[in-house]
């Protein structure tokens, strides 16, 4: 069996060739402004913030959902959600809603 690279390491890769800064909240600041990002990803004055979920089954619309409310109170572009997989409804919501839904197999694709 492969040992599979978690996924924070597999985005922050991406991002990095993809030519966007990076950073992630300060402890304290993460913890009181928004524990729902993992950091933030900026490219031509536009800051996207980010969420990861490393897990081994489908995302749900629900997670989604919680990302669009979480990034309304920021001065944020687009919410990012990286994931292994996402639900049909979840495609939806964030197809109507700007948010941009990464896969995993997207990111090996990409850094192949």
């Amino acid at each position: 069996m492969m040992l599979r690279p978690p996924l924070t390491e597999l985005a922050l890769e991406y991002f990095t060739r993809r030519g966007y800064r990076i950073e992630k909240p300060r402890i304290e600041e993460s913890a009181s402004r928004n524990p729902r990002i993992d950091f933030t990803v900026t490219k031509q004055n536009r800051t996207h913030p980010v969420l990861i979920k490393d897990w081994n089954r489908t995302v749900g619309v629900n997670v989604v959902i919680n990302l669009d409310k979480a990034s309304q109170d920021g001065a944020f572009s687009n919410p990012i959600l990286v994931a292994e997989k996402f639900s049909e409804h979840a495609k939806a919501y964030a197809n109507r809603r700007g948010i941009i839904l990464i896969t995993r197999a997207e990111i090996i694709r990409e850094l192949r």
